[in-house]
């Protein structure tokens, strides 16, 4: 494993901020359009930016890796925080979480650099003397984030105007006893104990019961599954402009800054994996899916940056066209590379590439397009395919040896990530990756 990033880093794309020896808190910085113009004609890009932001580190007996990809999207607003060894006496407690940001990257990256540190300053998180309770906890995590979000407000309004960005945001907050779930918004964070999904958070969304009571109440509506018809999310952090109803408590707003929070009792023996990742991840794969894609994953490697960057080059193919980040965090019971997977993988990836091969010199002359060559292996029963994963997973495998025997190759026009809108046209998307399963 690579040791986790020492000093700061900083390109076009991200900043590195070094929180501690063994954490990393990372955010990447950009803006993209309003959601009201997400699905409109200039919003995506001509060719997906594959270009990936790593980090991974251990400590406190855990292990973490992530992967961000701008994607299809305009612009990167993702963010994520990753800290491992917390300061006042909490050097055994790790916090991770990962913001989706939109209508611009203001708030996700502010978030990003400060949610922590608004969760553990409060007077409800320190309670008393020593360590929290569970109840500390629970209601720090909520005013920490009811604190940044009114400050976040307070200080755009001194500025020019208040800034209209927002953003979700999922996490864990892990001590030595308990593993805290913290939801704000449609990102989602999973448990992974005994080889299944043990717990989920889950989605805020306008068109759920009790988020459509209160933004009926807020005198608001629900239309076409958005918040007023405009927002797709009915709790995040920012996104003033729906939290101006005079009257009502931020808690009772269009949009509210609440997070859900549960508390899990950690299992030595049978916790094994948490994932948290934005909508981009989950829009293309169920939680059983990529599950069970991850554990397939650390069979073969113990990489944990490789098994992110697959994750989110599988979901790219699979079809996302928004942003995608994901962490993983691994107990010390994850998946242990096994020589048997790794050997069946190896296997794999050579019966690829040999039918690769004669799918293209069945062609007689000239070489067959891409698509073609997907629509065959889709039509075929392939054995061992990563589960969850399935073709879409091996796609990197299939495009290099296509690639490889095509002497017209033109890297923008045989471009793999075009085949998912070539396929849209005529319907043909799901044959070969259907949607996720709920």
């Amino acid at each position: 494993m690579k040791a986790p990033v020492p000093v700061p880093i900083r390109d076009s794309r991200c900043s590195l901020k070094p929180r501690s020896e063994a954490g990393v808190a990372s955010r990447l910085r950009r803006k993209i359009p309003d959601l009201e113009n997400q699905d409109i004609m200039g919003a995506f890009l001509d060719k997906p930016k594959m270009e990936k932001h790593n980090a991974q580190g251990q400590g406190n007996g855990l292990r973490y890796g992530l992967s961000s990809m701008q994607g299809w999207r305009v612009e990167m607003e993702d963010a994520h925080t990753a800290v491992i060894g917390l300061p006042s006496g909490l050097e055994t407690w790790s916090f991770f979480a990962v913001y989706d940001g939109h209508a611009g990257s203001q708030v996700a990256k502010y978030c990003c650099e400060h949610l922590l540190d608004h969760i553990t300053n409060n007077q409800d998180f320190k309670g008393s003397a020593g360590a929290p309770s569970v109840e500390n906890v629970k209601n720090g995590i909520r005013t920490g984030f009811l604190e940044i979000d009114e400050h976040m407000r307070v200080m755009s309004e001194k500025k020019h105007g208040a800034d209209r960005s927002g953003s979700t945001a999922v996490g864990v907050l892990i001590s030595p006893q308990h593993t805290y779930f913290i939801n704000c918004g449609d990102s989602r964070g999973l448990l992974c104990r005994n080889r299944k999904v043990y717990f989920f958070t889950q989605d805020h969304k306008p068109s759920n019961p009790l988020e459509k009571e209160r933004i009926q109440n807020a005198g608001g509506s629900v239309m076409i599954q958005r918040v007023n018809g405009s927002l797709a999310v009915s709790r995040a952090l920012g996104d003033f402009d729906y939290k101006c109803v005079h009257g009502k408590g931020p808690t009772e707003q269009l949009v509210s800054p609440e997070p859900e929070v549960h508390d899990i009792e950690r299992s030595e023996e049978d916790d094994q994996f948490i994932i948290l990742a934005c909508d981009g991840i989950w829009d293309v794969m169920g939680n059983e899916e990529l599950c069970d894609f991850v554990r397939s994953r650390l069979e073969v490697t113990d990489d944990l940056e490789k098994v992110c960057n697959e994750v989110v080059d599988t979901c790219l193919y699979k079809g996302s066209r928004d942003n995608m980040s994901v962490i993983l965090i691994c107990f010390p019971n994850a998946p242990k590379v096994s020589p048997e997977a790794v050997k069946k993988e190896e296997e794999l990836d050579k019966y690829l590439e040999s039918r690769v091969e004669e799918i293209i010199k069945k062609q007689g002359e000239g070489v067959p397009d891409l698509v073609h060559v997907m629509r065959t292996l889709a039509s075929e029963n392939i054995p061992s395919l990563p589960p969850g994963g399935e073709l879409a997973s091996k796609r990197n495998v299939i495009e290099a040896v296509y690639n490889r025997l095509n002497p017209y190759k033109n890297d923008d026009t045989v471009m793999v990530t075009l085949i998912q809108d070539e396929l849209r046209l005529d319907g043909e998307l799901e044959d070969f990756f259907p949607p996720a399963s709920s």
